[in-house]
């Protein structure tokens, strides 16, 4: 394609990054707390002499933990009784605690996360059990409503943040480990299509694969064994994960090699990854800050909403998420409670 041909709409798409990004903002600030008040708004939502099932992967992530602790307060809150499972991300421990549900019969089940293939058999066991079923960040058919970030908005923002800090060129390092995690197949499908439009930017390969456990001690040593094959500053201009505990080990390996020109990029808002995007001297660029304890008290509300009778909930309630990046990161922090 002629350059003169394909900077009109490298351009275009770069506008169009910094206008989502300030939108997402916005909308953040304007909403961050938006699952709160929905208690005081309504008082008919009550939990009272129900028992609520919350089954999390695993909770040693800030997103999970923080959605999860979400779900016991707000079941509490509203009167009900938690039933807390925490599968410490084995997918046989969450396999073996959904199999004890569907004979303890709970009133609802709160899925979060988990491995679709792994999960979703038995979420259908469940609903044919006669027990509703809802998720955080696992959307489903076998379940009511999923709470959840716009996935495909946060993704297409973060990958427009990307190209527009490389400025449209360059080897892009990925981590995809989680294909069958949907959430994380959205967000790596969102980069595809950003990049698609960019045929100066690319995907170095093989892409990495991102583990649990160890997540950051692995990244810190691909991203380590990664640079010595590309020794040369400007022979890879990003790191891109789906969630921002790679991001952590990459951004730590690239000041441990003191190759600060790359920026990395991931989704989630863990506090430690935050910060680093708002060091100015820290080659992390920007990241996804989704809103987890909103998300886990907005599934708890829609629990409640359908055993009181409300049938009219959407398959998925979305919440905003806020791409923070080196000009915003300290507002983000402040809008997130991390400052």
């Amino acid at each position: 394609m002629p350059e003169t041909r394909a900077h009109p709409s490298r351009r275009a798409l770069m506008q169009m990054g910094a206008a989502l990004g300030a939108a997402s903002l916005v909308q953040g600030a304007a909403r961050a707390g938006e699952a709160g008040p929905a208690v005081g708004a309504d008082e008919t939502l009550s939990l009272k002499g129900k028992t609520i099932a919350i089954s999390v992967a695993g909770t040693d992530h800030f997103f999970d933990l923080k959605a999860y602790q979400a779900q016991v307060e707000t079941v509490k809150e509203l009167g009900g009784t938690p039933i807390g499972l925490d599968a410490g991300r084995s997918d046989k421990a969450l396999v073996s605690q959904l199999q004890t549900l569907a004979t303890q019969k709970p009133d609802a089940v709160i899925q979060t996360l988990g491995t679709l293939t792994v999960v979703d058999p038995w979420l259908k066991k469940l609903r044919q059990a006669g027990i509703p079923v809802f998720s955080v960040d696992l959307p489903s058919t076998n379940v009511i409503n999923t709470a959840t970030s716009d996935n495909f908005s946060l993704g297409a923002q973060l990958a427009l943040q990307l190209v527009s800090d490389i400025n449209g060129r360059g080897k892009i390092v990925v981590f995809n480990g989680f294909a069958g995690v949907p959430v994380c197949e959205i967000r790596y499908a969102q980069l595809k299509t950003v990049l698609k439009y960019y045929p100066e930017a690319s995907i170095v390969q093989p892409e990495l694969r991102d583990v649990i456990p160890n997540t950051v001690q692995d990244a810190y040593g691909q991203i380590t064994a990664l640079l010595s094959k590309y020794p040369e500053k400007g022979s890879i201009a990003a790191i891109w994960s789906a969630w921002d505990i790679p991001q952590l080990g990459a951004t730590q390996a690239l000041i441990a090699a003191g190759r600060t020109e790359i920026r990395t990029y991931g989704v989630d808002g863990t506090p430690e990854v935050l910060a680093l995007v708002k060091d100015p001297n820290a080659p992390a660029g920007a990241v996804a800050a989704q809103q987890p304890a909103a998300i886990g008290r907005t599934a708890v509300l829609n629990v409640a909403r359908y055993l009181t009778g409300d049938r009219s909930l959407p398959s998925q309630t979305f919440l905003p998420a806020i791409i923070a990046n080196k000009a915003n990161a300290a507002e983000v922090q402040r809008q997130l409670g991390q400052a």
